[in-house]
């Protein structure tokens, strides 16, 4: 499996819907309690952002715009940051 194969598996299948669950759970929180904290207001916009870049990295691999060794780049950095979570 190529660098921008894995790295799309792994954006699709962990990564999005990680974010989109923490997401969803600030939203919940933000209906029930019918306000958010600073905090919390900070993190949702970080995970927004990071949800958006991912969906940027997809469309530059479907569209051929990234090659292997950027792939394998963003691949190895999101590995390092899984890892050290």
């Amino acid at each position: 499996m190529s660098a921008k194969e894995r790295l799309k598996e792994l954006l699709e299948k962990e990564i999005m819907p990680d974010l989109e669950e923490v997401i969803d759970s600030i939203f919940q929180t933000i209906e029930r309690e019918k306000t958010i904290s600073l905090g919390e207001r900070e993190e949702l916009e970080e995970l927004q952002e990071m949800h958006k870049e991912c969906r940027e990295i997809l469309i530059e691999i479907e569209s051929g715009e990234m090659d292997e060794d950027e792939a394998q780049e963003l691949l190895d950095e999101l590995i390092e940051i899984a890892n050290a979570s």
